[in-house]
């Protein structure tokens, strides 16, 4: 048996490996965790209130608030260890999708998933905080009012509807990043090989894709009313999972034609 010293067990290698690794799943579980709790759970179950209309109020007031202050750190917390798993991991970033041998194939198609991944992991925490819980708080602070026995703000519905786009515009996001994040070292690097440029091809169309979906979610293809057909994605649950699967497969078809050995 090998003997390590102590300090070997918390070494750059340990620490970018696997201890911003597990912290980075930690905080994943957390935020993942309650956007699907929001678009599976919540949002439905506002609904049903119908015009329950201060205990729709109430909910909001006790209950999201505490879970939005989660959602949006453990967001934070997980693209932060992210991030530092890049900086610390020793040769993360090396010929990063540039390998020419062919023997480091694996490695380019490896990246490639990752940065897919990556990509729409911080897409997805900017939509936390830049359209989700900005609309939020218009929505929390109407709710608030209201209860106080204020005016309803007739700006709070549209901040919701934007807010509910966003989530479930990462909802989406969210069956494709959870598996380039995990793919990436588990299984990309084993069954795919890529050439730099089929892997930085594969990368380009895949951005074009998250942009063009990014995009629709804002309102950019028609407007966020309802009756928009672009928005069809959004307007459930049930079409949110639907498209989630659907855009997996076309970034998973998309990367067996380009990065398959």
């Amino acid at each position: 048996m090998t003997h390590m010293n102590a300090a070997s067990l918390f070494d750059a290698n340990a620490i970018g490996n696997f201890w911003f690794r597990y912290l980075h799943v930690l905080a994943g579980i957390t935020w993942i965790g309650l956007l699907y709790y929001f678009n599976l759970v919540q949002v439905p179950g506002l609904a049903a209130y119908g015009d329950e209309g201060k205990a729709r109020n109430i909910t909001i007031t006790q209950i999201a608030t505490r879970a939005l202050w989660w959602f949006r750190w453990a967001s934070v917390a997980t693209l932060a260890t992210g991030l530092l798993i890049v900086g610390v991991a020793p040769d993360y970033m090396q010929d990063f999708m540039n390998h020419t041998e062919v023997a480091d194939f694996p490695l380019n198609a490896k990246n490639a998933a990752i940065s897919v991944g990556m990509t729409l992991g911080i897409l997805m925490a900017a939509n936390v905080w830049m359209i989700i819980w900005k609309n939020q708080k218009v929505v929390i602070a109407n709710a608030t009012n209201v209860l106080s026995g204020g005016e309803a703000n007739p700006d709070a519905a549209t901040s919701g509807r934007r807010a509910m786009l966003a989530s479930r515009q990462n909802m989406i996001f969210s069956v494709s990043m959870l598996f380039f994040m995990v793919g990436a070292a588990h299984y990309y690097d084993s069954y795919f090989s890529a050439s730099s440029s089929d892997a930085n091809t594969f990368m380009l169309i895949s951005i074009v894709i998250i942009a063009l979906l990014q995009l629709n979610a804002l309102g950019k293809f028609g407007g966020i009313k309802a009756g928009n057909k672009m928005l069809w994605p959004y307007e459930s649950q049930k079409n949110a999972i639907i498209s989630g699967v659907v855009l997996w497969a076309v970034f998973f078809i998309a990367s067996i034609v380009l990065m398959r050995a």
